[in-house]
């Protein structure tokens, strides 16, 4: 199948390197220095596993994505509507596009700017690009897809690529638990610099966690979302599972970057004002993410 990868950094590149090992056509439209060093030596591929340079197309513009039959759209929360205008020109008609981003409500915003199918599709994996056209697996890589027309052909080809895929009815809740983890982690490792590991046996740090869970937990109630699972356990995994891992709003601040904090604890926080739900850890995570981006973001 010829798969495009809208936005690859280290999720798009992670799985557009494992769909092209795997025989697939592949192409990644990313920034500058990573299509030039793909184009050099392919992608270095660095997972738990192996490790492996994977030979694949890599471009910089969004034309590039004319011929795919799949489009794993993977670009920062902020900008999905102004990529859905970029790519939409040149989307094949028959193509199902797979939002592979942080966030709850990217699926529907990327619809409402796109004639072509989309399936909202929840990502539990630990990335970062470790240098230009280096991609390091950290852990984990399961995918869970909305039903579509070709969600099942999609899974199959996913799974037989080694990248572990389940379709799912409640996706707006795997969404949603997916959202409450970053909500727990990603502002406060950002604000520490610090990893999972090390951040969760900081003194009040599980304490602060478990009140910004549950104000997300009472404001997905009072949306009528159920969230799936023991969200609480869930966290606490995170920790185990990937104590080395910073989350990627804390990698995006050590980079001088806007982050996607509007869209994660922010995203909380707006909905919970609409719901009449107080969310005041929430806010004071997102506020201070937005400080730290606002003093990056200022002269030297």
């Amino acid at each position: 199948m010829r798969i495009a990868v809208m936005g690859a950094g280290a999720v798009g590149c992670y799985y557009g390197g494992m769909l092209a090992r795997a025989g697939h056509s592949v192409v990644l439209v990313g920034r500058p220095r990573h299509v030039e060093a793909i184009r050099r030596d392919g992608l270095l591929l660095d997972t738990q596993s192996f490790q492996a340079r994977v030979p694949l197309e890599a471009s910089t513009v969004v034309d590039a994505v004319r011929d795919a039959r799949l489009v794993l759209f993977c670009v920062k929360s902020t900008d999905t509507e102004s990529a859905a205008a970029a790519m939409r020109p040149h989307l094949a008609s028959d193509a199902l596009v797979l939002t592979l981003q942080n966030g709850v409500d990217n699926a529907t915003r990327l619809q409402a700017a796109l004639a072509q199918e989309v399936a909202a599709t929840v990502v539990y994996v630990a990335t970062e690009m470790a240098g230009p056209g280096h991609v390091k697996h950290h852990g984990r890589g399961e995918l869970v897809i909305a039903p579509s027309t070709k969600s099942a052909e999609v899974a199959e080809l996913l799974i037989a690529a080694g990248v572990p895929t389940q379709i799912s009815d409640n996706v707006t809740g795997a969404l949603w638990a997916k959202l409450i983890l970053n909500c727990a982690y990603n502002a406060l490792s950002a604000i520490t610099q610090l990893p999972y590991g090390r951040l969760s046996q900081g003194e009040g740090v599980q304490a602060v966690m478990g009140d910004a869970v549950r104000e997300c937990l009472a404001v997905a109630d009072a949306a009528g979302v159920t969230v799936p699972g023991d969200t609480w356990a869930a966290v606490q995994r995170i920790a185990e599972s990937m104590p080395s891992q910073y989350s990627s709003t804390a990698q995006d601040l050590a980079r001088g970057k806007r982050s996607e904090i509007d869209h994660l604890n922010g995203y909380v926080l707006r909905q919970g004002e609409a719901l009449g739900i107080a969310t005041p850890v929430n806010r004071v995570l997102h506020t201070l993410v937005k400080l730290l981006e606002d003093r990056a973001a200022q002269p030297a």
